[in-house]
């Protein structure tokens, strides 16, 4: 039930962010990248909502950072 979850919040987040007008920038796609594989991740390793949304909140932070560094360049 969880992977349905967090299937339909990949393909939600991919319309979103394809919906925008401007392209985005290194740092939104790894945010969002790194969100959905630490979801993923956390589900996997820590199972439950808990792991989840923690594997979540820390890979769109990790994510954020790598585009934000590759945006700088």
């Amino acid at each position: 039930m969880i992977k349905n979850i967090l299937m339909a919040t990949a393909a939600a987040s991919l319309i979103a962010l394809t919906g925008c007008g401007t392209s985005l920038t290194n740092q939104q796609i790894g945010t969002g990248t790194g969100a959905v594989i630490g979801g993923v991740a956390g589900s996997a390793l820590g199972g439950g909502t808990l792991g989840t949304v923690g594997g979540a909140a820390a890979g769109a932070v990790i994510g954020n950072e790598i585009g934000k560094r590759q945006d700088q360049k």
